[in-house]
């Protein structure tokens, strides 16, 4: 009877401990879903945030109802940010300034055959680039690009002295370039009644204005006389260009503005290659006219005449 007692005692110690240990580890796993809740709370917190605002200002009010229902992530994952406009951008200006900068490209030839001149200007046709570069060791050459766009592409082999000659070359004709600007426009308005020397006097300025590269802008009102010739307006704007020969021109021909009470033109510059050619133009009409005055001098001086 003790034993049996004894034994009975010991399973409800086992029976007790086993409660225990069961409510123990209900309590644990409670107490571990409440940390791992408020884990990831405070990681959403936090992703709104740092994110929240960012969003508010690159979203469309439209969308925000979209956003504020989907479903959101518990994590996100860190990545490095990069851009691949910037990249783009960065290698075409990259690649731009190698095709335009006159320097030796070496070694590196991307294209398989290419057209090349010698250092001479001789044309060697086109070769493989490994034999380019065999002409480049046994010569001890350079090697340029000419033109990035002709098929296939132009080199010429050179010596570092030639190329040294070159870019100060090439820097002088950039040197000597004129940078173009804003053309600026003068204007000048005056009646067809103007007399010839208040004329002459706006002929000086606008010959000064021209001279200095402006663009001219003439409105030249019609009179009020009834006397006064139809193409007067005319008359005055083709005065005021004979008095600058060779040096400007109409940009826009006279036209009537105003509802025809007024004419206005454009006076501009010559370009360069206007200039050459009126001077080319005045030089055969000088050697024309002394032609003819030194024949009729012979034929004057001719007793068989």
């Amino acid at each position: 009877m003790q034993t049996r007692a004894v034994q009975h005692g010991f399973d409800w110690v086992r029976i007790i401990i086993k409660w225990i240990s069961h409510q123990i580890s209900a309590l644990m796993a409670a107490v571990l879903k409440r940390l791992i809740l408020q884990t990831v709370k405070s990681e959403n917190n936090c992703i709104r945030r740092c994110f929240g605002e960012h969003l508010m200002q690159k979203t469309d009010p439209a969308q925000l109802s979209l956003i504020a229902s989907a479903p959101r992530p518990s994590y996100l994952p860190h990545a490095k940010a990069f851009s691949t406009a910037e990249d783009t951008q960065a290698e075409r200006k990259k690649t731009k300034k190698n095709e335009t900068s006159f320097s030796n490209v070496g070694r590196k030839i991307k294209e398989r055959i290419i057209h090349v001149l010698d250092e001479k200007g001789n044309d060697l046709g086109n070769m493989h680039r490994a034999e380019v570069i065999r002409l480049m060791d046994e010569r001890d050459l350079r090697l340029v690009q000419r033109d990035a766009h002709a098929e296939p592409p132009e080199y010429q082999l050179m010596t570092g002295l030639q190329i040294h000659k070159e870019r100060l070359r090439l820097r002088e004709m950039e040197k000597a370039q004129p940078k173009a600007g804003p053309i600026l426009t003068k204007e000048l308005t005056f009646s067809s009644n103007i007399g010839q020397h208040d004329l002459d006097t706006k002929n000086k300025q606008i010959q000064q204005w021209i001279e200095k590269k402006y663009q001219v802008q003439i409105t030249i009102k019609k009179g009020k006389n009834a006397d006064e010739p139809e193409n007067k307006t005319e008359e005055l704007f083709n005065q005021i260009l004979q008095t600058m020969p060779g040096i400007a021109t109409f940009k826009s021909k006279p036209q009537a503005v105003k509802g025809g009470k007024a004419v206005m033109c454009v006076l501009r510059h010559l370009s360069k290659k206007e200039e050459n050619t009126y001077k080319e133009s005045q030089g055969t009409q000088k050697r024309d006219t002394l032609h003819k005055e030194s024949r009729s001098e012979k034929e004057s001086n001719d007793p068989h005449q």
